[in-house]
């Protein structure tokens, strides 16, 4: 039996407030729409709930289930206990092994790639200025920053799916066919 390589994995950081999220709903569509399957992992270091209290899934919850899933025709939704947070490769490797690629918003931490968006507005400096040892490989940014990686414009959602595909998916270094 063959195992499946993992989807790569890219990382959306920045400092806080800087538009992650916001990048993001404007980057997906346009991976969708060059067709890709895409995965999305969302880092919240100061937890989450997603069950809403007097649900059936909730009660399941509080009555000592470590484990709930509801399901639909169209959609599952996993609640479950774990020991230790999982890594982004155990996170991957247990629900995204589907996908094309797979955009993390935040572990800025995490040994990925990553792809800082800077914000003047939002913050004075980027968290990566050049030079220090990074897995930084490009930066979005509103503002032109001397940095040693591709910069694209905040704006520029398609030069960024491309540099995406073209980094992780095709393999192609961009602007070759």
């Amino acid at each position: 039996m063959n195992k499946k390589t993992p989807p790569p994995v890219v990382s959306i950081i920045s400092k806080k407030n800087s538009g992650k999220t916001t990048f993001l709903v404007k980057l997906i569509p346009e991976l969708k729409k060059k067709g890709y399957t895409v995965g999305t992992l969302k880092h919240d270091v100061h937890g989450f709930d997603i069950d809403h209290e007097g649900k059936d899934t909730w009660k399941h919850k509080q009555a000592g289930s470590d484990v709930v899933v509801i399901s639909c025709p169209w959609k599952v939704s996993l609640i479950k206990d774990v020991a230790k947070e999982l890594s982004i490769d155990e996170l991957v490797e247990n629900f995204f092994m589907d996908a094309d690629i797979v955009i993390t918003e935040g572990y800025k931490r995490a040994d990925k790639p990553k792809i800082e968006l800077f914000r003047k507005g939002a913050h004075a400096d980027p968290i990566y200025t050049g030079g220090e040892e990074s897995s930084l490989i490009a930066m979005i940014s509103d503002i032109e920053v001397d940095i040693d990686v591709p910069l694209f414009h905040i704006d520029d959602i398609t030069g960024v799916a491309d540099f995406i595909i073209d980094t992780f998916i095709t393999g192609k270094p961009c602007g070759t066919k």
